[in-house]
């Protein structure tokens, strides 16, 4: 189990920067998620910390050990990636046994150490079948299999659930986060899906273009985004973004008028609120514009509507039918509102 942290951690390839000055301290046993989308710099930050790209600048240390010189091998991590990796002419057993061989372990240790492994994702039952018998899940939990067999310090997890459907997801997202909690081992954990990052992390770091926008734990971000693009990147849907002005207190836009707000801003700002803090009015609402959607989703009904320029959605009761075009009036408390800076997207104390 170890610690692991950044110092100004930076990669560039001659002019273009994939990772700019990245600091954070990721304590022993938690579960890191970096969320963003792709291209952000979230993958090539793992895989400095793996040792499979080398940093231009900074400090990686992994518990007492500076890193920054040592071989992947050496760093007593555990990667999982997208692309399961796995040995085709090898059955389960040997694949998961794989990396015991290859760190030399003794060989009276591999088949109660192998046994354990598959036990702890169900594997059990599969263990003399090749991947090519598998389905994608079952090879999923294959390669978790081989990471935990090595018993290390720190895994690593590079998109793991993007391969599969999203009935799988579901249940092997189950199963990483039950993983975790047993084995009791720091994790980071690389994903674009803004819902992988909210139920399984401790706390997210939220990149965008090599830059870390917002590091805290999932409720802290989604109440408090740090910016427009935090706000518009996590949440489904992400939060009601709107481009207008405030004087003394109240928002106005085209079709929009909020008072109440008591932030101490002025002049052209950005407002947010989500989809689930607005409501139907029976009377006159902060909005009033015709539905330009409904989306049944079973647990509630979702409408949007075109607002100064913007489709802006609201989260309303399951039973609630409508039709496009009809007038639409929204309640929407100016406690629940978001301000941000018009220029710089920065958010406004």
């Amino acid at each position: 189990m170890a610690q692991i942290r950044l110092k100004n951690v930076s990669k560039r390839w001659n002019n273009f920067v994939g990772v700019d000055n990245f600091n954070l301290d990721i304590a022993d046993q938690e579960f890191l998620v970096l969320l963003g989308p792709s291209g952000c710099g979230k993958t090539t930050t793992m895989r400095m910390i793996a040792g499979l790209e080398e940093i231009t600048e900074g400090e990686i240390w992994i518990g007492d050990r500076l890193v920054n010189k040592l071989e992947p091998k050496d760093r007593d991590i555990s990667m999982v990636f997208q692309s399961y990796g796995l040995y085709p002419n090898m059955t389960v057993y040997e694949n998961i046994r794989f990396p015991l061989k290859v760190r030399k372990v003794p060989q009276e240790q591999h088949h109660e150490r192998v046994m354990a492994a598959s036990k702890m994702v169900e594997l059990d039952d599969f263990l003399q079948r090749r991947p090519a018998a598998l389905s994608g899940g079952q090879r999923q939990r294959v390669a978790l299999a081989r990471a935990i067999v090595r018993e290390p310090n720190a895994f690593l997890m590079d998109e793991p659930l993007s391969n599969l459907d999203a009935k799988l997801r579901v249940s092997t997202r189950a199963q990483i986060k039950n993983l975790h909690h047993t084995l009791k081992r720091t994790t980071i954990y690389v994903t674009h899906d803004q819902i992988e990052a909210m139920t399984l992390a401790d706390r997210v770091v939220v990149m965008s273009k090599g830059l870390v926008q917002q590091v805290g734990t999932p409720m802290e971000i989604y109440d408090r985004p740090a910016n427009t693009f935090v706000a518009s990147f996590i949440g489904s849907p992400a939060m009601n973004l709107i481009k207008g002005s405030i004087e003394g207190g109240v928002f106005t836009s085209e079709g929009i008028r909020i008072e109440g707000l008591t932030l101490a801003a002025k002049g052209p700002v950005t407002l947010g609120f989500r989809a689930e803090d607005a409501s139907l009015a029976q009377a006159s609402g902060q909005i009033e514009a015709p539905i330009y959607t409904v989306e049944l989703l079973g647990d509630a009904t979702m409408l949007s509507m075109r607002v100064a320029g913007e489709l802006v959605s609201i989260k309303v009761n399951k039973d609630y039918r409508a039709e496009i075009g009809e007038l639409a009036r929204v309640a929407i408390p100016a406690s629940a509102c978001h301000l941000f800076d018009h220029s710089t997207g920065a958010r406004i104390a």
